[in-house]
């Protein structure tokens, strides 16, 4: 059997359902799956939507009543403890991986600190040439379609192919839910949705189909690339 594993970090939960969707399609594939999370950071003090947060007795000011930031730190904190039965992401399961599926939102057009600090300390695998040979794929989520959702999936592509893996995208032919003038996530870099300014949407049905997909392709070319001995 095939090993994939999905790694994800998730702030307000998008990211969560984004990646059962992406374990889903990678099991229909036929691959044994292992989901697992990136952390919150432990102090209150380096988490962005803390920011959020509302002051007891303070008004809000017009931007923040634009973007409902005391609801959206209520999805955060919801978020959080629907997630705490995921298992923390470590290096042995990206040891343990013949394929892995990186799911993370996009921050500034680029992965968040918690998932740079996870990789960074992942030193010793990449010492190891443990995740060399093996297939990535990539899923995110913005606010909108304008910020960033493909350049994050872009400029991930960098760090992983420093640990020697070969990224894996999702072609036009198999992903005609892309190809639309509709406000929907998915490129042929990798699988994304749109959570709104206010983080008050969920994920459409057409991008649960592709990171579905997006599983299910890189179990396949782990499967692949496994049996012709490029994988241990």
């Amino acid at each position: 059997m095939t090993n994939l594993l999905v790694v994800y970090y998730s702030a307000y939960g998008h990211v969560f359902r984004m990646a059962e969707a992406c374990a889903a399609g990678a099991e229909a594939a036929g691959a044994t799956v292992r989901t697992v999370r990136i952390p919150e950071m432990e102090s209150p003090n380096d988490r962005t939507p803390y920011l959020d947060k509302p002051n007891p007795g303070e008004a809000l000011s017009a931007l923040q009543r634009r973007f409902k930031t005391d609801e959206r730190f209520r999805k955060y904190e919801e978020a959080l403890t629907l997630q705490r039965q995921i298992p923390i992401a470590t290096n042995d399961d990206l040891r343990w991986a013949d394929g892995v599926v990186w799911g993370f939102p996009t921050y500034y057009g680029m992965m968040p600190a918690q998932v740079k600090l996870f990789l960074e300390f992942a030193g010793e695998v990449s010492a190891e040439g443990a995740l060399e040979g093996k297939p990535a794929g990539v899923f995110t989520s913005a606010g909108s379609i304008h910020t960033g959702h493909e350049a994050t999936i872009l400029t991930s592509i960098v760090p992983l192919l420093h640990f020697g893996m070969i990224f894996v995208g999702l072609p036009y032919s198999e992903n005609p839910e892309f190809l639309t003038a509709d406000a929907i996530g998915g490129s042929p870099y990798g699988a994304s949705t749109l959570a709104g300014p206010d983080s008050s949407l969920t994920p459409d049905a057409r991008e649960l189909t592709i990171v579905s997909r997006l599983g299910g392709r890189v179990a396949s070319v782990a499967d692949a690339l496994k049996a012709r001995g490029f994988i241990d």
